[in-house]
């Protein structure tokens, strides 16, 4: 379903294409999409609806509750988005009930963002009435990806409420019953007119939202091809821009690296959501005398590993989410295989007939040219002859994200890691929650435009804007 203008419609569904089950490859509903005139319709009510508002004390508090309200049906309904989000993205449920169960604790930490930010500030000018105020930017397309497929629109729909901009969400069209969830439990939790709308469709109802003039702020996370269209697009006119866009993320283990503590966090680096998060391990970069004893460690603790159907309560890995990021994985290890690398595949796989693959190591392959984002269950493992090499390798393809390094010694991995080009570098673990509460990383360079982290979250969908009194003592 779509909800357009305040109101639940049908979607218009594409030709023949379904979305299945990737347990079993069965087809559970048609691929659904937005026609032209509805997309039209959401665009026209989000700037109807924009206004900078009223954001006093009172009117704050007064749109947190209905956020904190949100969250309390969000909470309600934890067990059936945990369900979507397994049969959507293949990750485990005992997995995505972790996440569904912190949906509540990020919404209220943006309502209470909501109250704490304040909008308009007094500025020191010698007595002059001048005011910084913390504006809205206005409609706001948020465009989110299947990996993620209740927690990404959560978050950023939370984030632009609690900031004022009218939304249109459009999920990935391999995720839209987790998305549909969430929005129903903001409507459901009483949303101010326009605050909140849905559409559906592949990546074409993507680029006409994103390049519509209508649209002041974009926020997408997804591949690099579609976010340097958006970025093309909105360069026409200068749409404020938030683009998380991944990369084959570095791991640089130290000459003093625990081999168990290493083969543990790379191993849950890899499985965690499947292997399917913009954060997680890629690139394994070794001493060489350490190849081997990690190539062992990893795959011993594979073999171990329960793959299986993501609904079923024991299973640590589930099936890749969708049929062409399952070919994408399949050409990856392909192309590694080509440069030279030794697969390790010793998982065993279920009979079910669904996109299953075993946690894959793939050792030996020229690291220079393994720069690939790999996006799943799997890693390349390369040698080097020291630290620096490993720093040189990680950096002449850098993927501006995420980073890992492993060493015993915390103060020389730290300072390596340091080192890195990537927004966040996680030493001797693989973690998805925040390194601290103060924690915000950039996206460098391939990793796209912007950045989040707990403290940006509300402010990048607010401009500044600085009104009042001129004064003719001014030097200029």
């Amino acid at each position: 379903m779509n909800y357009i203008a305040d109101e639940w419609s049908e979607c218009a569904t594409v030709g023949d294409a379904w979305n299945v089950d990737p347990n079993t490859r069965e087809p559970v509903h048609q691929l659904a999409t937005t026609t032209p005139d509805d997309l039209e319709r959401a665009l026209q009510h989000a700037e109807q609806a924009y206004d900078i508002g009223r954001w006093d004390e009172d009117a704050r508090r007064e749109r947190a509750e209905m956020l904190e309200r949100a969250a309390a049906i969000v909470e309600s309904r934890a067990e059936d988005i945990a369900r979507a989000d397994a049969l959507t993205s293949g990750t485990p449920i005992s997995v995505t009930r972790t996440v569904a169960a912190f949906l509540p604790h990020r919404i209220r930490a943006a309502a209470a963002d909501l109250v704490a930010i304040p909008r308009v500030t007094a500025l020191a000018a010698d007595g002059r009435d001048v005011r910084l105020y913390k504006v809205p930017w206005g409609p706001a397309a948020i465009l989110t990806p299947w990996n993620g497929p209740s927690f990404i629109p959560a978050a950023k729909v939370t984030s632009a409420i609690a900031a004022g901009c009218p939304v249109i969400l459009k999920p990935s069209e391999h995720a839209p019953s987790s998305a549909q969830l969430v929005v129903e439990c903001f409507v459901e939790a009483g949303l101010p007119r326009g605050a909140l709308q849905l559409v559906h469709g592949t990546g074409d109802v993507g680029a006409r939202l994103t390049a519509d003039p209508r649209i002041k702020i974009v926020s997408f996370t997804g591949g690099p091809g579609a976010g340097r269209a958006i970025a093309r697009a909105a360069a026409e006119d200068f749409k404020v821009l938030q683009l998380e866009l991944g990369g084959n993320n570095p791991v640089v283990v130290l000459d003093d690296a625990d081999l168990d503590v290493t083969a543990d966090g790379i191993l849950e680096g890899m499985t965690k959501l499947n292997g399917q998060w913009c954060e997680g391990p890629g690139k394994v970069l070794a001493p060489r005398s350490m190849v081997d004893p990690l190539l062992e460690a990893l795959t011993e603790r594979i073999a171990k590993l329960v793959v299986g159907h993501s609904l079923d309560e024991d299973s640590q890995v589930g099936p890749i989410s969708n049929e062409p990021h399952f070919r994408t994985l399949a050409n990856r290890i392909a192309g590694l295989r080509d440069l030279g690398a030794s697969i390790h595949q010793p998982a065993r796989l279920p009979d079910l007939g669904g996109f299953f693959l075993s946690p894959t190591v793939a050792a030996g392959a020229d690291p220079a040219q393994a720069t690939a984002e790999l996006f799943g269950p799997l890693i390349s493992l390369h040698g080097v002859d020291s630290a620096e090499e490993a720093v040189r390798i990680a950096n002449a393809a850098p993927s501006g994200l995420d980073a890992y390094v492993f060493g015993s010694d915390t103060d020389r991995a730290i300072e390596v890691g340091a080192r890195l080009v990537a927004g966040e570098v996680r030493v001797n673990g693989a973690k998805v929650a925040d390194l601290g509460d103060g924690s915000a990383q950039s996206f460098w360079g391939p990793a796209g435009i912007g950045g989040h982290g707990p403290a940006e979250s509300v402010r990048v969908f607010c401009g500044d804007r600085v009104v009042g009194v001129d004064s003719p003592d001014l030097p200029l």
